[in-house]
């Protein structure tokens, strides 16, 4: 009679260690795309200010009143500046850089309560302009006023969340 020899091979518990630091090596290999956070409230509301941000920009392009200068150039570089942090959470930036000295969550929180404050200004300066203006476009321009006081409540919701979150840091 014959024996037989059985023999499992199971991987290391760090195998992955191997594959971080060829990870490394590669010049984009720190990249990780993350859909999740997308899924939780801030990432739901970073995605509601870009689209709210779109109708704003495309509401408000009859710039017949200074008043809508002002306006398109809030809603453009709010619409800008968080198109980079939806980059910041999608690349996973932040993990990436996570030796670096700053501190991510006041610095969004700043960025995002900034924003809130000039959409609000904006958006009562476009209007009370709007709202006795003679010239065509003046329903599209209250339309993106109207919008504007949505991104405002969206900007200022997201700066509580990330108060929040760095209260709960700290």
């Amino acid at each position: 009679m014959m024996t037989e020899t059985v023999v499992n091979v199971q991987d290391a518990p760090n195998s992955n260690a191997a594959n971080k630091q060829s990870d490394r090596r590669q010049p984009l290999g720190w990249i990780k795309i993350n859909l999740d956070y997308f899924k939780t409230v801030p990432g739901i509301i970073k995605l509601l200010q870009v689209l709210c941000g779109i109708i704003c920009m495309s509401c408000a392009s009859t710039t017949f009143e200074k008043a809508t200068h002002f306006f398109l150039f809030v809603a453009v570089l709010s619409f800008i500046v968080t198109l980079v942090w939806i980059l910041v959470y999608l690349i996973s930036l932040r993990e990436a850089l996570a030796n670096f000295p700053i501190s991510w969550i006041l610095t969004e929180m700043i960025n995002t309560a900034i924003w809130a404050v000039c959409y609000l200004i904006a958006f009562i300066v476009q209007l009370a302009v709007w709202a006795s203006s003679p010239w065509p476009g003046k329903g599209a321009n209250i339309t993106a006023g109207v919008f504007g006081i949505v991104n405002t409540g969206l900007y200022g919701f997201g700066a509580y969340l990330l108060y929040i979150e760095s209260r709960s840091n700290s």
